[in-house]
Formats: C-alpha cells, structure tokens, sequence
C-alpha cells in the first residue's frame, strides 16, 4: 500500500499549516525540544481537524476524487507542506530572537531545524496511531452496537464510549500512577535532611527545641524556609543600628494529620515566638510543594526592619502544576483553615495593639490564598491587605476585576474603580503612581504582562484575548500573532517549560517586590537613596 494513501490532503494541509504558525513567538522563549514537542502536537491538532472536515465531507454524501487524482494530490499536498515547514523553520530564530530581546537575553542563531523537525515528527506519529486506534475501536464498538440500535444512534454510542474507555485507561491507569509515583517520591525527597541546613539553636526559630514543630515535621522546604532569610546581624549592618531578626513560622505536611490540626499548631507556634507582638505579620500561602518565594519575604524584612512575622503553611508534596490538577481543593482548604485560626486569634486582639496583617501568595499561593476567605468573613474588622503576585488565570478575585476593568484601560495592567480598593503593577508601572486615595483595606496583584501563568485562558481556543489588543504590554512580542488553537498549545508550552529570565514571565523580581510592598504596608523612614540602597543589593543579587 502507498504511504501515503491513508493521509488526509486537507489534514496535512491544515496541520501544516499550525505548525508552521506554532513556530511563532508567544510570550516566552521556548528551547528547542519544547518547541519540537509543541509543533508536533500542534501539527496533530491540524491534522485531525482536517481529517474531521474530510469525514464530515463523506458523512454528507458529497463527492470525492478518483484514488489517482488523490494520491496525486496526497504527493503534491506533502511536498508544498515540507516547502512550507522549511520557510517556516528558517524564519523561527528571528520570532524567538523578537522575544529575548525584550527580556534582555542574549539572540540565538539558530534553532536546530532539524531536530525540532523530528521530535515533531515522532509527536505526530505516536498521537496519529493513537488516533488510528481510537478510530478502530470507535468502529468495533459501533458495529456491535448497531444490531441493537439504528445506525446514526449507534454511531454516537460508539463514539461516546471510544472516549470513556481511553480516558479510564489515561487517567485511571497511566495519570494515576504516574502520579502516585510522583507523590511518593517527592514525599520521600521532603522527609530527608539536608546536610547543609542545621537545626537551629535561637529558641524563636521554629524547629528548635523549644518549638512546638520538630525539626523533621518541617519538612525540607520548611527547614530553608526558617533558617534563610535575612538575620539581625544583617539588617544591623545595612541599618547601621541594632536591628531585630525576623520571625517566621512553618508548619509541614508531616506535623499533623488534618489541615485544621496543623492550623492550630501553627497559631500556637506563632504565639509562642512572638508573632503577635510585631508591627507586621504576613499570612503567606506557599506554592504545591511548599516554597515561599524568598524575595518576595526578605524584601518586606528589610523593609520594616526586622518588625515582622510570617506565618505559611505546607499543603502538598507536589509541585504546582501537578498540585494544581489533582489537589486544588485540598490546597484552598489547607488555605482557609490557616487563615481562620490565625484570623480569628488577629482579630481578638485590641485594635490598637495587634500588628497589621497582610497576606501573600505567588502564582498556586496566590490562587488558595483568595480562596482562603471571602467579605463575609471580614467584613466587621477588616485585615489590612493583600499582595497577589503572579496570579493564576483561575483566580477569581483577578478574573472578576480583570474582565471589570475601567474602559479603557488594558487587560494585562487594568484599573479597577478607580483603584480605590485593587491596583495592578508590573515591571515598568508602579501601584503608588495612580492618583486618588486608596483605601484602608488594600489588594495589590504583582503581574508582568508575559507571564503565561496569568494570562492562559482556555477560551483562546477559538477567541483573540483581550491582553493582545493593543497597546500591549511592553514585554509582549509585536511579532505573536493569534491562531486557533496553536495560540493556547503555545501558552501550555510556555506553562509547562517556558523560562524567562527575572523580571519576566512568571519570575517575579525582588526590586519589584520592594516597590510592591512600599507601596501596600508604607513602612517609615524611608528615603530615595535608602531605597536605591536596597534596590541595589538586591540586584547585585538577581
């Protein structure tokens, strides 16, 4: 049989074509074999779209060519789609070069034609047999269904159970052991100690002696989590006066059996070293498995002195992505469990004497951390702020502010009512620059314009979104162009393994994080040159 018989001339002409258009910039710089895989999933899509459009074409009895006008078409069909690959292939060095020049990146010279060629390739055949399979066992089931149905009824069974059944053998079989095995091993990695972290001897750290969670029960993410950061000798020498540490507390996945008893033992950790007793405390929620961004923490440190205390808590082994799939519920109910002990405790407390509360989360912590609470629970007293950075598109507060936006503003920095209660930053706009007052209770989201965490939306599918309107943001390519389909494959690669340098995407850098927090909590004593100061040793460290 020729091989090319089998082909569809509208799938490869349509695949073709979306992987051609998967070779264009998106909002991140993609390595070579990230973009071999998203070309060939990308040309899979094309094809089996194409291939739906020629059996609808059958389905409605219209005419097709002779077999040798066909396989004629089939053969000149493939040697325009290689032309066309080949052109396209040239130009992509120059799309991805459009992105890393925004993002201060050095230019490549080439992107390895022929390795993206063929790890598209290899994508496209293993999903084009899985497509053959699904299309034969679709038929068997269909036949045999036919004897007791009509045809057409029989047709949309077999269809409706081909899918059942795959999808029990990927996500019952393959997904969830895959997962399983995930789990465990990322459990296992969090339980072991690490050499060069030592268990602490200040009684105010958590997992000391005196502490209420043992040093195992932190976990590996909490054990950096309580010894890093800026320490008292620091702040003194950058002050130039006596300065306090800092307190943080961390309560791991292993210290209790239910997030409500790790909440609790969380309140009386932070009660015991002192947290209540600080001008400022932040509620931060960490990421699936369990990191805190530390720029985001020791900017707000040095910020207020030392006079500050963080409270976090640990919800999943795994890291966000995987987190986010399979234990979203679990990480917002770990979320409102911790803010309504600490909550209820802040909030007991006289007005006059407790610290000032603010929350905090980076992208999965941004996302459990609006869904730690809701107006009802605050609406009597209050707590001082929010500071969401990288916030996920699923997040609702961001979701319901971004599509209310005030007309005219763009969707990738909105202002929302004037920002009177929630202002938007970025890289190159600051939240103190809006005018008008901006209330007692604050909530500030952190966002750069090519993060693709934040501006994933499913719905790009078949729709333009709103962010690539313009003007765009600044570090938005003007070559990324929106295609059906391609544009929402090439924002999950961008998810999935995009890397952007700090300051980009989704890598929130720490001068911004001190603008963010400037801004928000209005610490005193602050002057230009202090700032600049700061600025500088934070860059030095970037």
């Amino acid at each position: 049989m020729h091989p090319f018989r089998q082909l569809s001339v509208l799938g490869l002409l349509l695949g073709t074509l979306f992987f051609a258009f998967s070779l264009t910039p998106s909002l991140v710089p993609r390595p070579f074999h990230v973009q071999g895989i998203l070309s060939g999933l990308s040309f899979a899509a094309g094809y089996w779209l194409g291939f739906a459009g020629r059996w609808l074409w059958c389905y409605l009895g219209l005419p097709l060519p002779r077999p040798r006008l066909e396989l004629t078409l089939k053969c000149i069909a493939a040697a325009f789609c290689l032309v066309v690959a080949g052109l396209f292939l040239r130009q992509a060095s120059e799309w991805q070069n459009s992105v890393r020049m925004l993002m201060e990146m050095d230019e490549v010279g080439g992107i390895r034609p022929f390795s993206i060629g063929l790890i598209a390739l290899l994508v496209f055949v293993v999903l084009l047999l899985l497509g053959r399979l699904f299309r034969k066992t679709f038929i068997v089931l269909s036949d045999r269904l036919s004897r007791h149905v009509p045809h057409r009824v029989s047709l949309v069974l077999g269809v409706a159970a081909s899918v059942v059944l795959f999808w029990s053998v990927i996500d019952g079989v393959i997904f969830t052991l895959a997962l399983r095995a995930a789990d465990n091993s990322y459990q296992q990695l969090d339980v072991l100690m690490q050499d060069e972290v030592e268990p602490p001897e200040d009684p105010t750290v958590t997992g000391g002696a005196e502490s209420l969670v043992s040093w195992e029960a932190l976990g590996g993410r909490g054990r950096r989590f309580v010894t890093s950061g800026p320490r008292a000798a620091e702040l003194s020498d950058f002050f130039g006066e006596e300065m306090p540490a800092p307190l943080r507390v961390y309560v791991g996945l292993n210290a209790a059996e239910t997030p409500e008893e790790r909440a609790e033992l969380a309140l009386q950790e932070f009660k015991r070293v002192g947290g209540f007793d600080r001008s400022v405390m932040i509620l931060a929620t960490p990421t699936g498995r369990g990191w805190v961004d530390p720029a985001a923490l020791d900017t707000a440190e040095y910020l207020h002195r030392g006079d500050i205390a963080t409270v976090t808590m640990q919800y999943s082994y795994l890291p966000s992505p995987l987190s986010l799939m399979v234990e979203a519920d679990y990480g917002a109910e770990s979320a409102r469990a911790l803010f309504k002990a600490i909550y209820n405790h802040w909030s007991r407390l006289p007005a006059d004497e407790r610290p000032r509360l603010y929350l905090h989360g980076l992208s999965l912590g941004a996302l459990n951390s609006d869904r730690s609470f809701d107006v009802y629970d605050i609406i009597d007293d209050p707590f001082d702020g929010v500071l969401w950075s990288g916030p996920p598109f699923r997040s609702e507060t961001w979701s319901m502010v971004t599509r209310d936006r005030d007309a005219g503003t763009p969707a990738w920095l909105p202002t929302f009512r004037d920002g009177a209660v929630v202002r938007f930053m970025n890289q190159y706009e600051r939240l103190d620059t809006m005018e008008g007052r901006w209330g007692d209770f604050r909530i500030a989201f952190l966002q750069y314009a090519s993060d693709p965490v934040t501006f994933f939306q499913p719905s790009m599918f078949y729709r333009e979104p709103a962010w690539m309107e313009s003007p765009r943001g600044p570090d938005v390519s003007p070559e990324l162009r929106w295609y059906p389909v391609v544009t929402m494959l090439q924002l999950v690669a961008d998810i999935a393994a995009g890397k952007a340098p700090t300051g980009y995407g989704h890598e929130i850098a720490a001068p911004d994080y001190i603008d963010a927090w400037l801004a928000l909590t209005e610490p005193e004593g602050w002057s230009e040159s202090d700032l600049a100061r700061l600025r500088a040793r934070f860059d030095h460290r970037r």
